[in-house]
């Protein structure tokens, strides 16, 4: 009899570490694929700040968000999260597009949203980033500076249209381009105020490739994009015929078709005014 009891306490030991290394795996899963960036502290906690590269560039960003309780490094899973990244310069401060931060559905303690930065400081200096955030009803805020780094082509691009309205454009995908026709996405937004950026929907952007080592030439394919509102985003096809550097020209409409920016290419006009980079 007694050997049973033994036998059932083993076993419940056994079932009991089986669980607690199951939560362990859950979490550590959270930062798959993941490089930590930055970790914002406080007096109660710690918000850790990831992307796939381990930094911040101009253009869109993908982040993922969690916190952690410093007291007993345990990572909440249910709070209310809020962010707002500042840029301060010598004359001003403004903000840049954003997304709200949302949880993971199959993540038990990450949030994610995207940053679009259009500009860089000195050495990538002059970007901080806050972090407003509740737990069990109370209020905490975790704030410092950032350093955004230099994409190494055009990524965004932030221009006046000719209806006297401020726009940021940036490349969401491909994010690795390929010998293919890739799914093109694009990002635009219009600066309402220094620190509110909201998506521009229903207008229309042509595309025409160029490359200019190559005479210049462009590609067969293509398609212009056009606005997908569950994904609050532009899309169409890019072809790309070989590796190198492609200027993807591109002209803005709006829902008129009035051009607010951009121009054909022709022989004697190789290059729109409105325009993102690839190389690969």
């Amino acid at each position: 009899m007694k050997r049973i009891h033994i036998t059932i306490i083993i076993a419940i030991i056994v079932i009991l570490s089986s669980c607690k290394n199951n939560t362990d795996t859950l979490e550590l899963n959270d930062t798959d694929g993941l490089q930590l960036v930055k970790e914002f502290t406080n007096a109660n906690h710690t918000v850790e700040v990831y992307t796939k590269s381990g930094n911040f560039y101009t253009g869109y960003n993908q982040i993922s968000v969690r916190i952690k309780n410093n007291a007993d490094n345990n990572y909440f899973k249910n709070i209310r999260i809020r962010w707002m990244p500042k840029m301060q310069m010598p004359t001003m401060t403004h903000s840049c597009p954003k997304s709200p931060l949302s949880k993971n559905e199959d993540k038990d303690t990450m949030y994610s949203g995207f940053l679009v930065y259009q500009m860089t400081g000195i050495n990538g200096s002059g970007w901080s980033l806050k972090f407003m955030y509740t737990i069990n009803g109370t209020n905490y805020m975790a704030e410092d500076t950032i350093v955004v780094l230099q994409s190494n082509r055009q990524k965004v691009t932030t221009f006046l249209g000719s209806d006297n309205i401020k726009y940021i454009a940036t490349i969401i995908e491909p994010t690795k381009p390929k010998i293919a026709i890739n799914k093109f996405k694009i990002g635009l937004y219009k600066m309402e105020n220094m620190m509110a950026f909201p998506v521009v929907p229903n207008y229309n952007i042509t595309l025409d490739p160029r490359m200019p080592s190559m005479g210049n030439h462009s590609s067969p394919n293509n398609t212009n994009l056009t606005y997908i509102s569950d994904k609050k985003l532009y899309q169409g096809n890019l072809s790309l015929t070989m590796t190198g550097y492609w200027v993807l020209n591109l002209k803005l409409l709006d829902q008129n078709g009035t051009v607010l920016k951009g121009e054909n290419i022709t022989p004697s006009h190789t290059k729109s005014s409105f325009y993102l980079e690839l190389e690969f």
